[in-house]
């Protein structure tokens, strides 16, 4: 039987995972996400009143930038197969800031989006970089750690958006260029600060020993062992393909929820940025004491069932929020943008730890790299389905709901223990499951 979620005792919850290192990197993913938060809510802009560009043009540039990026999460996996994996790192950290400052050189279109697109591959590269560092740095407390780094980040973001809107008062060319030249710094220092890291322990790039060298007990007809390869791992390619829908709770988040309150509800127009700033809060709140309920695999996959209730009561709140007057449909967003990141806290914990402990320790960068295609799909797909359902009309939350629930419960199928993978591999080093899982 599986043990109960362990309750943590007051003093561990401030320990970092990791030791040193696993420090080091969070305070590199919140210096991160401050110069982030910094330009991320003045770029539009930028290219608005500094690169002159239309809106048409905008979304062009950021349009062809997301397709070039989806490149990034496989790419970076195969290297920190290969490579040390904070050396890859800090060379995806420095083509970020290098990306970003060239655009300070020109205001013509064509080297716009030639930069921009540059500077997307790096970027969702560092994500699966730093996924992949944090998953071999905690080792078995790699959720946990998780946890810690996604409500540290939170913190970072709204630091650094708050940081944003006040140079934004000032509105001003140089007031742009400034917050552009704080994130090229934030990419320095976290550079510096990666190069300071151990390279944490790799199952996939390890020196044999002389008794499994060739000649030592191998007979010398014996096949050389095929690395395993995502790409024919029809098991995890599905997983992934699955996560694609469940991560839909961002732009249902970013994007749905401004649309839906503005267009179908008479709640005010100024709940929009307070359901990101609930979401916020309730992120930094909730991820680490929730972290416990996902530590194993077991535990991970048990997880889906209530993401899926959480899913489905949102899209209901949603529905419902059309249906009534200015307090009423306050009260069912407010209802709904509770439901909905609650799957998102929960969901970040199951598919971090299902997307390590279903890779293969040898191959462990080159899924994680594919899982990262997730993220990246769902960053283009999400938008043209969230304004699809915002189009049409009320009934469309419900069935979105219930369609998050059917990819919730395939997925809970795609990991059952005695389902056979594809592709015969050993599980991660990196990730020993508890007994009975």
């Amino acid at each position: 039987m599986e043990p109960r979620p362990r309750r943590v005792p007051f003093t561990d919850r401030l320990r970092v995972p990791g030791g040193r290192d696993g420090r080091r990197m969070l305070v590199v993913a919140i210096i991160d996400k401050v110069g982030t938060g910094l330009w991320s809510g003045a770029a539009t802009l930028y290219f608005i009143y500094v690169a002159h560009l239309s809106i048409a043009q905008i979304g062009v540039l950021m349009g062809l930038s997301g397709i070039l990026g989806v490149a990034g999460p496989p790419l970076a996996g195969r290297l920190a197969d290969r490579f040390p994996v904070t050396r890859v790192l800090v060379v995806a950290q420095l083509a970020r800031g290098a990306a970003l400052l060239a655009l300070l050189t020109t205001n013509d279109y064509a080297l716009l989006v030639l930069f921009s697109a540059l500077g997307a591959l790096p970027d969702r590269a560092s994500s699966v970089l730093t996924k992949l560092f944090a998953a071999r740095v905690a080792g078995p407390d790699r959720i946990r750690y998780q946890a810690i780094q996604r409500t540290a980040v939170n913190i970072g973001w709204a630091v650094g958006a708050a940081g944003a809107a006040a140079a934004l008062t000032v509105g001003t060319t140089a007031s742009y260029r400034a917050l552009l030249l704080a994130n090229v710094v934030s990419y320095a220092v976290i550079g510096a600060l990666t190069l300071r890291c151990a390279e944490p322990p790799s199952p996939s790039r390890v020196v044999a020993s002389p008794a499994t060298a060739p000649g030592y007990g191998v007979p010398p007809t014996a096949s050389p062992r095929v690395p395993a390869t995502p790409w024919r791992d029809r098991r995890y390619l599905a997983f992934t393909g699955s996560e694609i829908w469940l991560f839909l709770d961002d732009s249902i988040l970013q994007v749905g929820f401004p649309l839906w309150i503005v267009h179908a509800t008479d709640a005010p127009v100024g709940l929009a940025p307070l359901v990101l700033v609930l979401n916020s809060v309730l992120v930094i709140a909730l991820q680490v004491p929730l972290s416990r309920f996902g530590e194993t695999r077991a535990a991970a996959r048990r997880l889906l069932v209530p993401i899926g209730a959480a899913f489905l009561t949102g899209g209901v709140a949603l529905a419902a929020s059309a249906g009534g007057g200015p307090w009423f449909a306050t009260a069912a967003v407010l209802l709904a943008a509770v439901a909905f990141t609650l799957a998102e806290i929960l969901h970040s914990l199951s598919s971090w730890e299902l997307s390590v402990a279903l890779a293969p320790g040898e191959a462990q960068g080159a899924y994680l790299g594919v899982h990262g295609l997730a993220q990246s799909a769902q960053r283009s797909l999400g938008p043209v389905v969230v304004g699809a359902a915002v189009s049409a009309g009320p009934f469309a939350w419900p069935v979105l709901g219930a369609s998050l629930v059917l990819a919730c419960l395939a997925q809970h199928r795609l990991v059952r223990p005695d389902a056979a993978p594809a592709v015969t591999a050993p599980e991660s080093a990196m990730a020993p499951e508890a007994p009975g899982t």
